[in-house]
């Protein structure tokens, strides 16, 4: 058995952001299916087995079951030495964009492409307003990255492969983001972090189940 298991699923962006981690730090760990789609999240086996919280990612480390992407990649910043801050005031600001991450860009990016792509909504005013809110989340990403090569300085770090989370799927939720110069050329420096994959190659849709 690998070092790290990872609870994931194919189309969930912060799996996919905890598995970008893991490669790009060269990491022994295996994918542990999970059929969120049919609902295995939200059964009493999951939360009181696996995550309470009945969601995914959840890393099996030493033991432990580690929950929340943003958690889970701060841990492995401090178990690899990579990917982190080289001072407080850069732990800080890794800090600070990996919550907007989590509740502006991220979250809303996965909450409209869930609906759409997956609940087939259809256009409604609920997905109306989190492509507004999506779009002025990019807004503030690409101005952020007119004066930096990546989103703390000159080299990737945690709070970079957090907001990966989105961005590489496929489904673009009716956003253009070639639109958006910074993001796309930030988006090619990521594509050349040694270990990088896009999401369907990094975990595979066909993943087999646990036993």
């Amino acid at each position: 058995m690998s070092e790290y298991q990872l609870y994931c699923f194919a189309e969930s962006g912060p799996a996919y952001k905890v598995a970008f981690m893991l490669s790009a730090c060269k990491l022994d760990w295996q994918p542990i299916a999970v059929d969120f789609l049919n609902g295995e999240t939200r059964t009493s086996e999951y939360r009181t087995q696996v995550n309470e919280m009945g969601e995914v990612p959840v890393l099996v480390h030493r033991g432990r079951k580690l929950v929340q992407s943003a958690a889970i990649l701060s841990y492995l910043a401090k178990e690899t030495g990579k990917f982190g801050g080289r001072n407080p005031q850069e732990d800080y600001d890794i800090l600070s964009w990996m919550l907007f991450d989590n509740h502006k860009f991220s979250s809303n990016l996965g909450t409209l492409r869930f609906l759409v792509v997956f609940a087939k909504t259809g256009e409604t005013p609920v997905t109306e307003f989190l492509r507004a809110r999506v779009m002025a989340a990019l807004a503030i990403v690409e101005k952020h990255l007119d004066t930096r090569k990546f989103m703390i300085g000159n080299e990737p770090t945690i709070a970079d492969i957090s907001m990966c989370g989105y961005l590489f799927h496929p489904e673009s939720c009716g956003i253009d983001f070639a639109d958006f110069h910074n993001l796309e050329r930030w988006k090619a420096d990521m594509a050349q972090i040694p270990g990088w994959k896009m999401p369907y190659d990094m975990i595979a849709r066909a993943a087999p189940k646990r036993s």
